[in-house]
Order: C-alpha cells, then sequence, then structure tokens
C-alpha cells in the first residue's frame, strides 16, 4: 500500500555514513537494515543475529534485491575459529527437467525470467534458521522485529527502490498483488519521497517468527503459494516446499600472499573463481605493477577474469549433481594459465582450461556483520534480477525470485546477465542453479580475521570482490578505499573490459561523469581491450580489523550505511 509524504520511523532520514569504527560492526545497502543489526547488538545479540535481522529487514526495504522469497549463501567464521558455510540456495522443482522452458523446438528465455515458471523453492528462511539454531542468541522472534516494524510503519522510498519500480513497471503491472503493492493505483510509478507500507509482509514474517520456518514451509504459506502458483501453471508443489533443507558445506581455501582467504563453494561460483584468480594473480608483483602503471594493474585483473570465467561457464554446476574438477584451485594450475598472459596485449580467442591427471579422470545484496568477541559474517542474499519473477503471491506481500534463470536453460544460450553454461549447470529435478554470490573472509597468519567483503551485482559480483581483496592485500588499502575504488569487469563472453567512469580514481558517490577518459582506459583501448563503461559494476559490503578497531565500510554506489557499536 503506498501512502503520501508522511514521515514513518525511518532511519534513512538520519545522517548516512559510510564508514564506521567499533567493537561491533555492521555494513548493508540501506541505513533501515544497518540500524536493525545495531539494534540486536545493543540487545545482546552477536553477529549472527545482527546478520540475520538485517537480511530480513533488507527483503522489506530492499525488496527488489533480496527477500524471504529469494535465497542466500551465508559464510560465518564464529569467536572460536570455526568456519560455516551455509547453502541457503533456491532449488528447482522436483518436476522441473532441461526441456521445461523449450517451446517450438527453441529455448524461450523469458519463461525463465518472469512469471510462475521462472521460480525455485524459496531457500533464505531456512537457512537464516540454521545459522540461528547453531549460532544466533537472541530469541528467533527478536530477529524479526525490526523488518516486522519497517512493513507496518512503512519506509520512505529512495531512489534505488524507485528506479527499481519503474525499471519492471510494465512487468509487475501484470501480477495483481505486485501491481497494488508497489505501484500507485493510476498505475503509475511512486515517486521518491513516497511511503511504502507492506502489512501483508508484515503479516507474514510475523507469522514466521512466532511459528518459525515450518509455517513457511508446510504451512499457510506453501499452501498459498503452491494454490496460487498452479493457477498461473507454475510447477513448485507442497512436496517441493516441504522437502527443502539448507545444507552446510565445507568452505573453499586458499592462500594468498601471508592471508589464507576463506570463500564459498559451489554452487557459488565466487569461491572458487576468486581463488582460481588469486592464484594467478600470485605469480605476479601486482603492488608493483600497480606502482608503475594502473592501466597495467586492470590489464592484468582482466586477463586473469576472462580465464577463470572461461572456466565457469564450462565446468561448474552443483556439485550434488556433477563433478566439478579440483584443478581450477591447485596452484600448478593457475601457474599455467598466468604464464599465458602478456603485459603488453590483450589475449583472444581464450577457452576453458583441462588438465590431465588420474584424479580429474575420475572425474545477486551483500552485507555483513562482525562483534567484538570475534563472530564474523558475510551473507548474499538475493531474488536474482530486479523483483525475481515479479510474481508476489496475493496476502503474503512475498515476492519471489527467479532463480531458475540461473541455470543453462539451453547451451549457449545467455541469462539475463549474459552468462553461458554447459550440461553440468543444466536444469534437473531439486538441483540448484550456480550461483555468482561470493561471500569471502580472510583471515590473518595466525588465523585471526583481518577482513570480509562481498557485493551484490550478478557475475559482477566476483570480479568486485576480487578487487577488493588485491587492493586490501597487495596494494595495503583500508577496506573503504578499496570499495570506493573505480572497478572494472570481464566475464569471457562478450569480450569485452566493462569498466566504471573515473577509472583509476574513487567514487564519489551516486553521480557519474560518463564522458570522462582516464588514462587507464586509453590504456587498455591501446593493448586491445573492447572497451564499455558502467555506470556501476556491483555493490559491496566489507569489514576489516585495524588497530582503530573493526572498521566496516558501504559501498557510496548506493544509499546504505555502516554502524558500529559501542
Amino acid at each position: 500500500m503506498l501512502l503520501g509524504q508522511d514521515k514513518p520511523r525511518d532511519a534513512a532520514t538520519k545522517p548516512k555514513m559510510r564508514t564506521a569504527v567499533g567493537g561491533n560492526v555492521a555494513a548493508t545497502v540501506h541505513p533501515i537494515a544497518s540500524h536493525a543489526a545495531l539494534s540486536m547488538y545493543k540487545n545482546g545479540g552477536n553477529a549472527v543475529d545482527a546478520a540475520i535481522a538485517a537480511a530480513l529487514c533488507l527483503g522489506v526495504v530492499d525488496g527488489h534485491n533480496s527477500g524471504i522469497g529469494g535465497g542466500c549463501l551465508m559464510l560465518i567464521r564464529t569467536q572460536q575459529g570455526a568456519i560455516h558455510a551455509i547453502d541457503g540456495r533456491e532449488a528447482a522443482p522436483a518436476a522441473a527437467s532441461e526441456t521445461m522452458y523449450v517451446r517450438n523446438g527453441k529455448p524461450a528465455a523469458e519463461l525463465s525470467q518472469i512469471g510462475s515458471l521462472a521460480c525455485a523453492v524459496p531457500s533464505q528462511i531456512a537457512a537464516l534458521k540454521m545459522a540461528h539454531d547453531k549460532l544466533g542468541t537472541l530469541k528467533w522472534s527478536a530477529l524479526f522485529e525490526p523488518a516486522i516494524e519497517a512493513a507496518e510503519s512503512g519506509y520512505t522510498i529512495g531512489l534505488a527502490t524507485h528506479n527499481a519500480i519503474s525499471s519492471e513497471r510494465e512487468n509487475l503491472t501484470k501480477y495483481e498483488a505486485s501491481r497494488d503493492v508497489l505501484l500507485n493505483p493510476d498505475g503509475s510509478v511512486p515517486k521518491v519521497g513516497a511511503v511504502l507500507r507492506q502489512r501483508d509482509l508484515a503479516h507474514t514474517l510475523s507469522k514466521i517468527a512466532k511459528n518459525g520456518p515450518e509455517w513457511f514451509y508446510t504451512g499457510e504459506f506453501a499452501k498459498a503459494c503452491v494454490a496460487y502458483l498452479e493457477k498461473q501453471s507454475g510447477m513448485l508443489t507442497r512436496a517441493d516446499f516441504a522437502n527443502y533443507k539448507a545444507i552446510e558445506r565445507p568452505c573453499i581455501k586458499s592462500n594468498y600472499r601471508n592471508y589464507q582467504v576463506i570463500g564459498f563453494p559451489t554452487p557459488s561460483s565466487g569461491g572458487i573463481h576468486i581463488a582460481q584468480m588469486l592464484n594467478m594473480l600470485d605469480k605476479f608483483d601486482v603492488a608493483k605493477i600497480y606502482s608503475h602503471s594502473k592501466g597495467d594493474f586492470f590489464h592484468l585483473l582482466a586477463e586473469c577474469m576472462k580465464r577463470a570465467f572461461a572456466d565457469r561457464a564450462h565446468w561448474l554446476g552443483d556439485s550434488d549433481f556433477v563433478k566439478v574438477p579440483t584443478f581450477l584451485v591447485d596452484p600448478h594450475y593457475a601457474a599455467s594459465l598466468a604464464s599465458q598472459i602478456q603485459l603488453d596485449k590483450a589475449s583472444t580467442a581464450i577457452v576453458h582450461g583441462n588438465i590431465s591427471s588420474d584424479d580429474e579422470k575420475k572425474h545477486t545484496t551483500h552485507l555483513t556483520t562482525a562483534d567484538s568477541l570475534g563472530n564474523w559474517v558475510a551473507l548474499t542474499s538475493t531474488v536474482n534480477t530486479t523483483w525475481g519473477c515479479k510474481v508476489m503471491i496475493p496476502g503474503t506481500g512475498v515476492m519471489l525470485n527467479n532463480e531458475m534463470d540461473d541455470f543453462s536453460i539451453a547451451p549457449g544460450v545467455p541469462n539475463a546477465f549474459g552468462l553461458v553454461g554447459s550440461e553440468a549447470n543444466a536444469i534437473a529435478p531439486n538441483k540448484r542453479p550456480l550461483s555468482s554470490m561470493s561471500p569471502a573472509i580472510v583471515l590473518a597468519k595466525d588465523g585471526t580475521p583481518f577482513l570480509t567483503c562481498g557485493a551484490a551485482g550478478g557475475p559482477k559480483i566476483i570480479n568486485a570482490t576480487l578487487q577488493n581483496l588485491v587492493r586490501c592485500i597487495d596494494l595495503n588499502e583500508s577496506i573503504d578505499q578499496a570499495i570506493a575504488s573505480a572497478r572494472i569487469h570481464q566475464q569471457w563472453r562478450p569480450d569485452v573490459v566493462y569498466h566504471e567512469p573515473n577509472l583509476g580514481g574513487l567514487r564519489q558517490g551516486l553521480s557519474i561523469d560518463r564522458d570522462s577518459e582516464s588514462e587507464e582506459t586509453k590504456h587498455l583501448k591501446k593493448l586491445g581491450h573492447p572497451l564499455k563503461v558502467a555506470s556501476s559494476l556491483a555493490i559491496a559490503q566489507g569489514i576489516q580489523s585495524t588497530e582503530r578497531g573493526l572498521l566496516a565500510a558501504s559501498d557510496p554506489r548506493t544509499d546504505g550505511e555502516a554502524v558500529a557499536y559501542p
């Protein structure tokens, strides 16, 4: 329900802080969610409690990016030093098949992106509950209070939400609940400053808070969701909901310089390919290259990126269904890739790698929290593209994901992000689609946390996270400097280096100068890289351990906030 210009209780009306230092910190893309984390600290909660509360809140105030109709990956380092990688990735329906999007002999990509066939089983609630049961300290119901209040009392629509509604207005109008909640009665897009109240979503969150995930997966929500989707020719069943389980997986560990980098395993592709690219970069004196030529630095990054993404397209899929080769994170394999890189020209005709060994013959929102006890959390949540499949279930306020588009719906057919895939990521019943979500935690030589970061933005997540790690470790930048630095992105296909304006400099905020051409972009062009300017390449959040305390940083590319307590 959209109201006028009245002001609900809204942390977004306060001055926003891009960085914060303290004993207990958090950074998210929205001030209300950051303050939800802060309230958990004030009530005696730890970083896990804070992360869960923030994630639930983001599903209300940043619902075009994430929510309980989607999923998440959660990487946790406990105060005892244990690592938990909780897989809350959505799963395909049991009735799914490789040909479910084929019409008249041709793949119909729009069916995997918009409408009732595009959604996989929502999984965020299952993952958050697993994390809470293992490591949370506050009551489950207490974690929902900020999100319920934001949904019930309303929040002020900012530019990001306004633009998200505008970009998908035509598709949102196709579904009654989506239209009624997000658009004005005349079908127009609400203005920045209008207030959005979501009382159906508040009711749903209240029921989950009181009754637990069972209400969502085997109770009233599952019943209402499946009944509506059946009318829309959807595929999800009550059994699909009831059978879904979050999974704890072994993490990806790699060494870079004097640090250990902890990444997420498949169905994330980020953990593997960040490790792979760091292994390649380990063969170069990155700091020296950067000091000599920033253009050469970006060239080196682009060359590593295109090789990793070529391997991603061919080899990766849900490891419960396909054999993901271990050579991808082998330093010897990375050395062979690094040896192909020339610092004086761009590579062309890159193909996926291969290796002959006995072993192989057997063959997109991010938030982060950390507390004074030593608990660190990196949590990436998503509904995939903007507003997911655009289908909101009437009476619930829940917008469903369109994660089925993250499968390879047909060999060589790109998804909404332009990514192509192989049989490894083909659709199968109960399979989880490949993800670019890349929560990462970096440990110092003594095993203590040094850094955590991640990002939102489809495949751009992987490369943004890589650049933040490299800037902090190789270039000795602080996490806020790293996040604010202009980025590049190369994903193999298409063979283009996307770059932000003012490459080689810092982002000062939301405004950009699209006409500027830096020395770095001129250099990349000279080396043979096709270039394309992009206003924003991912939205990142991070935390770094410093002598002053924990430093949290929120990306200046969006209207987020970092908070600290005390």
